[in-house]
Protein backbone atom coordinates (compact mmCIF):
# COMPACT_ATOMS: atom_id res chain seq x y z
CA UNK A 1 0.00 0.00 0.00
CA UNK A 2 1.19 3.39 -0.60
CA UNK A 3 2.00 5.87 1.63
CA UNK A 4 -0.01 8.72 -0.39
CA UNK A 5 -3.26 6.80 0.36
CA UNK A 6 -2.59 7.73 4.37
CA UNK A 7 -1.90 11.22 3.84
CA UNK A 8 -5.49 12.37 4.14
CA UNK A 9 -5.59 10.04 7.10
CA UNK A 10 -2.65 11.57 8.72
CA UNK A 11 -3.69 15.22 8.26
CA UNK A 12 -7.39 14.35 9.77
CA UNK A 13 -5.86 12.75 12.70
CA UNK A 14 -3.55 15.58 13.49
CA UNK A 15 -6.29 18.16 12.89
CA UNK A 16 -8.45 16.40 15.27
CA UNK A 17 -5.93 15.95 17.50
CA UNK A 18 -4.82 19.83 17.31
CA UNK A 19 -8.25 20.42 17.96
CA UNK A 20 -8.46 18.52 21.16
CA UNK A 21 -5.47 19.97 22.26
CA UNK A 22 -6.53 23.72 21.52
CA UNK A 23 -9.78 23.01 23.53
CA UNK A 24 -8.21 22.06 26.40
CA UNK A 25 -6.02 24.80 26.58
CA UNK A 26 -8.69 27.08 25.58
CA UNK A 27 -10.66 25.61 28.96
CA UNK A 28 -7.57 25.87 31.03
CA UNK A 29 -6.83 29.55 29.96
CA UNK A 30 -11.14 30.45 30.77
CA UNK A 31 -11.06 27.95 33.86
CA UNK A 32 -12.32 30.38 36.71
CA UNK A 33 -12.07 29.31 40.88
CA UNK A 34 -14.86 28.02 42.39
CA UNK A 35 -15.67 29.49 45.62
CA UNK A 36 -18.70 28.57 47.66
CA UNK A 37 -21.69 30.90 47.26
CA UNK A 38 -22.10 33.50 50.04
CA UNK A 39 -25.78 34.68 51.12
CA UNK A 40 -25.91 38.13 51.97
CA UNK A 41 -28.84 40.49 52.06
CA UNK A 42 -30.97 40.67 48.55
CA UNK A 43 -34.30 41.85 47.67
CA UNK A 44 -35.23 44.32 50.25
CA UNK A 45 -32.30 43.81 52.26
CA UNK A 46 -33.86 40.92 54.74
CA UNK A 47 -31.46 38.13 55.49
CA UNK A 48 -31.84 34.98 53.59
CA UNK A 49 -33.67 32.20 55.35
CA UNK A 50 -32.26 29.53 52.61
CA UNK A 51 -29.50 29.16 50.29
CA UNK A 52 -29.96 30.83 46.92
CA UNK A 53 -29.25 27.50 45.13
CA UNK A 54 -31.38 25.55 47.64
CA UNK A 55 -33.96 23.05 45.54
CA UNK A 56 -37.86 23.72 45.32
CA UNK A 57 -40.49 22.67 47.61
CA UNK A 58 -42.30 19.73 46.12
CA UNK A 59 -45.86 21.45 46.16
CA UNK A 60 -44.43 23.70 43.13
CA UNK A 61 -44.27 20.35 40.74
CA UNK A 62 -47.93 20.18 40.42
CA UNK A 63 -48.19 23.68 39.99
CA UNK A 64 -45.68 23.51 37.07
CA UNK A 65 -47.31 20.89 35.64
CA UNK A 66 -50.64 23.07 35.39
CA UNK A 67 -49.13 26.45 34.24
CA UNK A 68 -47.61 24.01 31.06
CA UNK A 69 -50.61 22.64 30.53
CA UNK A 70 -52.22 25.91 29.76
CA UNK A 71 -49.14 27.04 28.28
CA UNK A 72 -49.76 23.90 25.70
CA UNK A 73 -53.41 25.13 25.18
CA UNK A 74 -52.02 28.72 24.56
CA UNK A 75 -49.32 26.78 21.82
CA UNK A 76 -52.19 25.27 20.22
CA UNK A 77 -55.20 28.07 20.02
CA UNK A 78 -53.03 30.81 18.12
CA UNK A 79 -52.50 28.12 14.55
CA UNK A 80 -56.29 26.87 15.64
CA UNK A 81 -57.09 30.77 15.57
CA UNK A 82 -55.68 30.72 12.27
CA UNK A 83 -57.03 27.48 11.01
CA UNK A 84 -61.03 28.20 12.55
CA UNK A 85 -62.18 30.42 9.25
CA UNK A 86 -61.22 27.75 6.69
CA UNK A 87 -62.17 24.47 8.80
CA UNK A 88 -65.02 25.76 10.19
CA UNK A 89 -67.24 23.56 12.73
CA UNK A 90 -65.35 20.69 12.84
CA UNK A 91 -62.26 23.04 14.20
CA UNK A 92 -64.69 24.74 16.98
CA UNK A 93 -65.84 21.13 18.43
CA UNK A 94 -61.94 19.70 18.09
CA UNK A 95 -61.02 23.07 20.19
CA UNK A 96 -63.71 22.42 22.74
CA UNK A 97 -63.02 18.90 23.23
CA UNK A 98 -59.19 19.81 24.02
CA UNK A 99 -60.13 22.37 26.13
CA UNK A 100 -62.66 19.78 27.93
CA UNK A 101 -59.54 17.41 28.81
CA UNK A 102 -57.62 20.66 30.04
CA UNK A 103 -60.47 21.37 32.15
CA UNK A 104 -60.77 17.90 33.54
CA UNK A 105 -57.24 17.75 34.56
CA UNK A 106 -57.44 21.06 36.05
CA UNK A 107 -60.31 19.49 38.15
CA UNK A 108 -58.53 16.63 38.82
CA UNK A 109 -55.54 18.51 40.15
CA UNK A 110 -58.14 20.36 42.00
CA UNK A 111 -59.30 17.23 43.83
CA UNK A 112 -55.75 16.23 44.38
CA UNK A 113 -54.99 19.72 46.29
CA UNK A 114 -52.46 21.11 44.05
CA UNK A 115 -53.49 24.52 44.64
CA UNK A 116 -53.67 23.93 48.55
CA UNK A 117 -50.84 25.54 50.05
CA UNK A 118 -50.93 24.52 53.96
Amino acid sequence: MEAAAWEPVALLLASVVAGVLLLHLLGAAARTVREPLSTGPFSGGLEPREHPVSRFHARWYPVTMVFLAFDMEMLFMYPWARVVPEVGVPAVVEMFLFLGVLLAGVGYAWREGAFRWT
